[in-house]
């Protein structure tokens, strides 16, 4: 048994002796020690920069696969300079006096990302954002506060590695946005007029008398004893028809008198959801048909939209801040500017449109638009010389006086939103239900009493009590 040791110690001994490297030695050389780093067979080299190994063996000789990722000196006989040129991965390998293999290291060069996660760290504090590279890139992953931030990290990047960052970053927070919009527009007009017509007609030694100022119908409404009328048909509010003789002749005087106020009050709010950076739109109204006139000489429909229109992009910049990309407009239908032929009428739009830009938090309004629009018209009539005599003038007068003003305002407000559950949302159909044919012949209901019941936050709704005053109550 003890001859059997010797023997196999003997053999273990000659084939060390025969390859010329002794068993300490090996495990030595399979060793490189970066300094200050440990030891590893893993070399990380920063683009454009250097490092320097040591070698705990002496080596005679070292190679590189490809000069072009790395540049390598050797600076003693345990000592080599690294530099790294472009990215990728390539081997060093190291060879002492007798031209043996000491080891293989794999020279990784990245971009440098340390003096980049130092830059990121000032410009972005706080943020959970991992850096990272990936062959000749930089890949970001992580959560950021807002998109705006995002977008920040991105451009930082672009910087130290162009056109090579992956984005695996994801926004965190509501990203979701609710718009309010409020159209408001009151309309004011006030009218008033006071004409006066006089006519006169006899006949004296056979010459016939008849002549008048502004004109009088004289057919279709209540004849007088003066031959007279009042028309039959009067815008005006009030006319007053009267008359007297001198001699032959008959002298006959038609007052006529208009006020008219008015006031039209235009109200809409639209709501509308989107997500941070996408475009809604919306559009309570409808569309108008327009002949167009074709090259061929056919004619083609296009219809154009009326109503309230409302088109914004919302942006979630950074934790409850929005930016509002809005466009919005209220139009309507006004035949009176329209235009006409023999063969159609093309009715014209009244329009009011804004388009801008705001910031605000959630749960703030902005007033965008305003418009105060004021319209003054005075129109005096008279017969020449006959309506500037005092007193009797005011026969031969006609007066014209018309005022329309409107204003218009536009207030939005914007709330980040969340979703939440379908049966926690209540719709106005959902206290009322169709009657049924012995509630609306026997009973004269239009609505069924026993509506079906709701559960949850819209049932609560749906069970309250709307007797008294709601929706927009107008005094």
């Amino acid at each position: 048994m003890t001859n059997g040791r010797i023997f196999k110690a003997a053999l273990v001994g000659l084939s060390l002796a025969i390859c010329g490297v002794t068993a300490p030695d090996t495990v030595l050389a399979q060793e490189l020690r970066v300094v200050k780093n440990g030891t590893s067979s893993r070399l990380s080299v920063p683009m454009n920069r250097a490092v320097v190994v040591e070698s705990e063996t002496p080596f005679a000789e070292l190679s590189i696969a490809n000069p072009a990722i790395a540049d390598i000196s050797s600076l003693s006989d345990r000592s080599i300079y690294v530099l790294g040129k472009a990215p990728g991965t390539t081997t060093l390998t190291l060879l002492n006096a007798q031209g043996q293999l000491i080891t293989n290291v794999d020279v990784v060069v990245a971009a440098d990302v340390a003096e980049f996660k130092e830059r990121l760290r000032q410009i972005l504090p706080g943020e959970k954002i991992e850096v990272r590279t990936a062959n000749d890139g930089i890949v970001l992953s992580g959560t950021v506060s807002s998109a705006m931030k995002l977008q920040r990290a991105l451009d930082l990047a672009e910087r130290y590695a162009p056109e090579r960052v992956s984005n695996l970053m994801t926004v965190g927070g509501v990203q979701q946005v609710l718009l309010k919009v409020r159209f408001a527009e009151m309309e004011r007009n006030v009218s008033k007029s006071l004409s006066s017509s006089l006519s006169f007609n006899g006949n004296s030694g056979g010459t016939t008398l008849n002549g008048g100022t502004n004109t009088t119908n004289t057919s279709g409404g209540v004849t007088t004893a003066l031959g007279g009328s009042i028309p039959g048909v009067n815008e005006n509010n009030g006319a007053m028809l009267f008359g007297f003789g001198v001699g032959s002749v008959e002298v006959g005087v038609l007052l006529e008198a208009l006020e008219s106020k008015g006031v039209v009050r235009t109200l809409a709010e639209p709501n509308l959801t989107a997500l941070s950076g996408q475009e809604a739109k919306f559009l309570a109204g409808g569309e108008y048909p327009v002949p167009v006139s074709q090259e061929n000489g056919m004619i083609s429909v296009e219809f154009k939209s009326f109503g309230v229109e409302l088109n914004f992009v919302p942006r979630v910049v950074d934790g409850d801040l929005i930016n509002l990309e809005l466009r919005a407009a209220v139009s309507a239908i006004d035949p009176s500017n329209g235009y006409s032929t023999d063969a159609f009428t093309i009715d014209a739009f009244r329009r009011r449109e804004t388009s801008t830009t705001v910031e605000m938090r959630d749960g703030e309004s902005f007033a965008i638009a305003g418009l105060l629009q004021d319209e003054f018209i005075d129109v005096n009539g008279q017969v020449p010389w006959l309506g500037d005599i005092p007193v009797l003038g005011a026969l031969f007068r006609s007066a014209e006086y018309q005022r329309s003003q409107s204003e218009l305002v536009i207030i939005v407000s914007a709330h980040l939103v969340t979703p939440t559950r379908g049966e926690a949302l209540a719709l106005p159909t959902d206290r009322i239900m169709p009657p049924s044919e012995k509630d609306l012949f026997l009973h004269g209901r239009v609505a069924r009493d026993n509506s079906r019941k709701l559960k949850g936050a819209a049932g609560e709704v749906a069970n309250q009590d709307f007797s008294g005053s709601y929706g927009y109550v107008m005094e």
